[in-house]
């Protein structure tokens, strides 16, 4: 006689409009708060940076559009004015002016710095380990340097009676740089600009290309080296075309640095001398803190900022287009 075991007693099933356990209304809400928390941790930063970047280019762009003096500045009560500081700045000859002076100055800067970084990169490639670490801690410690640090190492290195700069040259034998005013002439103080900027900027290109070559396999180079081609035929036809994104990548953001430059020049000339040194930006404040125009200044600052835009994306098309073009 077979004694069968009684079924196993179910839970009963949860009607609707029952009323639900605390434990699964929690187990319900854990899986949306999980995906909602790397959102939340992310948040304050997002909103910082929102209200940091975000609003004054938004603010400056109204400002733009106002007119918008010494007046409103304290009282307020800003009225519209349209386009009308548009129509001013792009009617003066000074501002293409300064805009030609500003691509002048961005593409001598660049290419030195492209040139210059890629001839480092190079040699710490071939460079012993001691070495290496030698010049690559240089660069770090030239790139840590905070601007108007060497900005103030610059000024005094080309001081017209106690700079290192005169001293040596009068002592080679060119008398007549002796108490010579570099400052003081405008071709002088723009090419010590471009070397102030171009030994801030070399250190980033330079140690990124370097962190490129280290990706390229040996054999390849060595290969090309087997077959006969000499190093400049190995960079053209191994070298480049492998890190072209990169190069492309490098000069972007050297042109964006470039091209918005002002503390070096504001601390050191203030865009003289007779307008010598003066670009978008550093004209910018010069109408804006000067003048007193803010509408002004707002309009350069925006109008800078839509150049850079077309040049950037001029260049990034060009870029992708090319490697769109490869196998």
């Amino acid at each position: 006689m077979s004694v069968t075991s009684p079924p196993a007693s179910r839970p009963p099933r949860a009607r609707r409009g029952d009323p639900v356990p605390p434990a699964a209304l929690a187990a319900r809400r854990r899986p949306r708060l999980a995906g909602a928390w790397p959102y939340l941790l992310v948040a304050p930063t997002v909103i910082g940076a929102c209200y940091l970047l975000l609003y004054p280019v938004l603010r400056s762009v109204v400002i733009s559009f106002q007119h918008f003096r010494l007046g409103e500045l304290i009282r307020g009560g800003a009225e519209f004015a349209g386009l009308e500081n548009y129509r001013q700045v792009v009617t003066d000859a000074e501002f293409w002016e300064v805009v030609r002076r500003t691509f002048l100055w961005t593409a001598i800067n660049v290419v030195l710095i492209m040139v210059i970084s890629t001839l480092v990169a190079l040699m710490i490639e071939r460079l012993g380990r001691r070495m290496r670490l030698a010049v690559m801690l240089g660069l770090v410690l030239t790139w840590a340097t905070p601007v108007i640090a060497a900005t103030t190492v610059f000024q005094w290195l080309f001081q017209s009676r106690f700079g290192v700069v005169n001293w040596l040259l009068v002592r080679l034998g060119f008398e007549s740089y002796r108490d010579y005013p570099w400052f003081a002439d405008g071709d002088a103080t723009f090419a010590i600009l471009v070397m102030l900027v171009v030994w801030q900027s070399v250190p980033f290109a330079a140690l990124t290309l370097y962190a490129g070559l280290t990706t390229i396999p040996g054999e390849l180079r060595e290969s090309a080296r087997i077959d006969g081609a000499s190093p400049t035929q190995v960079f053209r036809e191994v070298t480049f075309p492998i890190l072209r994104p990169l190069f492309g990548l490098i000069t972007s953001l050297e042109v964006i640095w470039v091209f918005k430059c002002f503390a070096q020049i504001w601390a050191v000339s203030r865009g003289g001398p007779d307008g010598a040194t003066t670009t978008l930006p550093v004209y910018a404040f010069q109408v804006a803190q000067s003048l007193h125009r803010y509408d002004l200044g707002s309009a350069i600052a925006t109008l800078t900022v839509l150049i850079l835009l077309v040049v950037l994306v001029a260049h990034l098309r060009r870029m992708f287009a090319y490697e769109g073009e490869q196998p």
